[in-house]
This record gives structure tokens, sequence and C-alpha cells, in this order.
């Protein structure tokens, strides 16, 4: 297949428990005009390391991530990041943990979001591409916490109103956190933290809405708590690719 090349990054969340959407970002970045790669070897950003503190450790994955990277980033090819946390390690986590490696920063320029690399689609592939049409589409949207803070959701946001879709964005937590709301001692305070504005918005949705979140701990959160399954933007995508529904 022609096109600029860009790196799929199978992180573990997303490679271990929604291979789907996998599948989903490849074929909307293939209908976008790119080019997918997948490196055959893992590459962990020791994200569960960081958030329990145990930094020597990520270092130490965050070493075998650069290696593993650093051959494409010098190549100029952009590295596609799926789950958001997982994400935001490389565009921030990294230079604070390994701030004299001199790889970190290309890496961390290098690593852009799926909504960020299709929203540049035609400026890299040559080839005008909007997003499917979702006129018909309502939506609950719950921005991962680390898009908020790090990676931003100003890009995601732009393609779903391009795509005429109608959504609730939320703005707050849904309590999960990652370990957090795993944890002992947590349960209560993650769930008080869903009914600020997660389980509110999907109780009072209209049938047949959709829950779109990135974060598999969001999407993980709104399953246990209120039976709903959640899409990735690029499921969503796909999915209408797929049936024919791309303009």
């Amino acid at each position: 297949m022609a096109g600029p090349k860009v790196v799929l990054w199978v992180d573990s969340f997303t490679g271990a428990f929604s291979p789907e959407a996998v599948e989903a970002a490849i074929a909307v970045l293939e209908h976008a005009g790119y080019r997918v790669l997948i490196p055959q070897q893992d590459a962990c950003c020791g994200l569960t390391w960081i958030s329990t503190g145990q930094l020597a450790a990520a270092r130490r994955r965050l070493e075998n991530l650069l290696e593993r990277f650093t051959p494409f980033v010098e190549a100029g090819i952009p590295i596609v990041g799926l789950e958001p946390s997982c994400t935001a390690v490389l565009r921030s986590d990294l230079l604070d943990l390994l701030p004299d490696d001199p790889r970190t920063r290309p890496l961390s320029e290098a690593t852009r979001t799926l909504a960020e690399v299709l929203s540049e689609a035609g400026t890299h592939t040559g080839k005008a591409w909007n997003p499917p049409d979702l006129g018909d589409v309502v939506a609950v949207v719950q921005p991962h916490c680390h898009q908020h803070a790090v990676t931003g959701f100003d890009a995601d946001e732009e393609l779903l109103r391009q795509s005429g879709a109608t959504i609730k964005q939320l703005a707050g937590c849904c309590g999960l956190a990652g370990n957090f709301g795993m944890e002992r001692g947590h349960y209560e305070t993650s769930v008080a933290v869903a009914e600020l504005q997660l389980l509110p918005a999907l109780r009072s949705a209209p049938e047949g809405t959709v829950f779109i979140a990135d974060g598999f701990s969001c999407r993980t959160q709104a399953d246990q708590l209120a039976g709903v399954s959640g899409l990735t933007l690029a499921q969503l995508f796909a999915s209408r690719i797929e049936s024919g529904g791309a303009r």
C-alpha cells in the first residue's frame, strides 16, 4: 500500500483487552491514506509501574521502548498511540524519567494521538479525508483524564463535530483512575467520582446513545457500574467506513 508510514503502537492494555480497537485503528488510518506499521516486538511504557511508584522498573521499560521506537523516529515516522494514558507517558513522563537520554525528546515529539494524525491526513497523504457521516449518532463522550492534562482532546472533538454527531462531552473523571479504583478501600470513592458526571449521563442518555471513550479505564468503569459497553473513536469511525458510510 502506498502512502506515508505511521507506526501504530499496540500498548499492553489495548493489545490484551481490546484487540478489536487495534483492527479499527488500522482500518481508519488506511482509509485516510496512511501505510500502517506495527512493530513485532512489544513496547511497554511502564505506566503501571509509574502509577504505583516503581520508577526504576518503569525506566527499564522505557529504555526498552526507546530501543524499539527510535529507528522509526529517526526515519521520520510518527508513533500513533491508542490508549491515552500510555500516549501521555511518551509525551510527558518519558521526559521526566529519562531526561538525559537524547532519544527521549524526539520520540516524545513524534508521538501523536489517532485523532491528531487523522486531522493531518490531507497534509501528509495528499488525499482529502473527512470523518465518516455520523449525523444520526448521539454520543456521550468521556475524554480520559490524561487527554485533559497532557495530549488534549481538541482534535477528537473537532473530528466528531465534522462527522455531524451530536455529542455530550463530559468534563470530569470517570473515577476508576487506572489501578486506583481497583485497590482495597478506594471503591466507594471511585463510584462517588463516577456519580459526578459519567453515571448520570449514561442513565439519562436516550435509547441508542453511543458511549465513546478511548481510555480502557473509562470503558471499564462504564461497563462495570452501568452495564454500558463503550467504543473507541476508531471503532466508531471504522464501523461506518466498513458499512459504506464514509464520505
